[in-house]
């Protein structure tokens, strides 16, 4: 025995010397043939190793790694000086292959439910698009599907198959929250200390992130992005300081909606507006408190009057800019109503729409030829209808309102008081950005694409977490 175990001691020793030695060669001849563009590689090429193998223990790595990239891509891009198109879809399906290995046949019938069946049809509806007769291009289909239905289809799914537990809801919340907070103070330090190189060369290719002189913050995303991602955060965290939560806590998670909601108005962004009256509005409705419905509407309908009636703090530029997206006369909202007339006009004899990227930035790159590519939607809602007309926009819209719907079912129906308020706060988080989609392209840029998807993907996972906690009573 003791011989067997001196062999198999020197044979791992013979293997680690025989691979120290392939490195040593194989760097040498990189560096040799590449330069020091060599050694980066051949350490870039054992790290993605090295993730790999946790990955395919792990496929909750894939997630994890999925959210960091979705709010700091802008961030890693501006440190290697861009980021390859198709990272993001090759993240997410090696993690989809990993879970494939890693899950058991039970595991996988959580995905099994009218959320990722309707999520389906939406993505056949959108490959079927590629037929449309109005004939936009091949290249702009294959742009547009990946955020419009493909990361949903990709996003959703693993939400229901990696976020079982309690302990995995607070951990993506938890995540979300200091990756929203870091975004924050980004766009604080924009503000405040001014931009770097490579944000001013951003700043460069899109003036209107500058307007009579002041800057619409960005942070790693656009101004539209970023403030209704804070707006969003935002009332994440104010519902969740309702919460029943120790106070220390409570008191932290209020000074983090502060900063949120700070960084929602150097934005510039008007549209953000509308986060925060259907967010605050789900959330009140969903709290079930007679009291806190009165009182909430009246709070948020002097808020409103106050925007609207008087010129309180209009001194500040940021409410100034806050304030004009409840003025009917804007210049820039009435360009947007003319805009849909256009639209409007256009599609009436085409039911299914112009095709995939046949508008907004894809259809100014591959279908300028079209006659919508012209037109700004400046709307995410004007978009799909656009592209898929009448049919699949109300398809789409009637999807979500019912997915909404649900979820607030399900809130309703939590027995525990703690993951009732988490799932109130992500539910009015995402239905907020739903609707601030009306004014905007939000839901179909990262990282709101992600938010919004795994948020409606973990409240739907809410009664399986609510039995958790009640099993755990008991065995307790």
């Amino acid at each position: 025995m003791h011989l067997l175990n001196s062999l198999s001691s020197l044979n791992k020793q013979i293997t680690f010397v025989l691979f120290a030695l392939f490195v040593s060669v194989l760097t040498s001849i990189l560096t040799f043939k590449m330069d020091i563009a060599g050694p980066i590689l051949l350490v870039f090429t054992f790290v993605v190793v090295i993730y790999l193998i946790f990955l395919f223990k792990n496929p909750r790595l894939g997630l994890i790694t999925a959210i960091f990239y979705s709010f700091l891509s802008g961030f890693i891009g501006g440190l290697i000086g861009g980021v390859p198109s198709g990272v993001f879809e090759a993240l997410l399906i090696v993690t989809w292959c990993s879970a494939i290995f890693a899950y058991s046949g039970d595991e996988w019938k959580s995905i099994k439910n009218d959320f990722s069946i309707l999520i389906f049809i939406w993505f056949v509806i959108s490959l079927l698009q590629v037929a449309n007769p109005e004939g936009a291009s091949l290249e702009g289909w294959m742009a547009e599907i990946r955020t419009v239905a493909l990361y949903p289809l990709l996003i959703i799914p693993l939400g229901f198959l990696m976020v079982k537990t309690n302990k995995n809801l607070n951990q993506v919340l938890i995540l979300f929250l200091v990756l929203a907070l870091i975004a924050c103070f980004n766009g604080i330090k924009q503000q405040h200390l001014g931009l770097n190189a490579n944000e001013q060369a951003y700043l460069a290719e899109n003036p209107t992130h500058e307007i009579w002189g002041k800057l619409r913050v960005f942070s790693f995303y656009d101004a539209a992005q970023f403030g209704s991602l804070q707006a969003q955060f935002a009332i994440i965290a104010i519902v969740l300081a309702f919460g029943k939560f120790k106070l220390w806590k409570r008191i932290v998670l209020l000074a983090i909606a502060c900063f949120f909601l700070y960084g929602m108005l150097i934005s510039g962004t008007r549209g953000v507006i509308i986060v925060i009256v259907v967010g605050a509005f789900t959330a009140i409705v969903l709290s079930k408190s007679y009291k806190i419905l009165i009182a909430g509407t009246v709070f948020m309908l002097i808020v409103l009057a106050g925007l609207k009636f008087t010129h309180i703090g209009s001194g500040n530029y940021e409410i100034y800019r806050l304030r004009s997206a409840l003025n009917p006369e804007d210049a820039s909202l009435n360009v947007r109503f003319s805009n849909q007339e256009l639209y409007g006009e256009y599609l009436k004899s085409r039911p299914f729409g112009g095709g995939l990227g046949v508008t907004g930035f894809f259809g100014h790159k591959y279908n300028s030829d079209k006659y919508l590519s012209t037109i700004e939607p400046d709307s995410f809602w004007v978009k799909i209808w656009a592209m898929y007309g009448i049919v699949g926009f109300v398809f789409w819209f009637c999807m979500y309102l019912y997915i909404i719907g649900k979820g607030c079912g399900i809130v309703w129906n939590i027995r525990d008081d703690k993951l009732r308020f988490k799932l109130i706060a992500l539910l009015s988080g995402a239905t907020g950005a739903f609707f601030c989609s009306y004014g905007n392209e939000i839901m179909n840029i990262m990282p709101s694409l992600l938010v919004v998807s795994l948020s409606l993907a973990m409240v739907y996972q809410g009664t399986l977490l609510d039995k958790e906690i009640e099993v755990n009573k008991i065995s307790n």
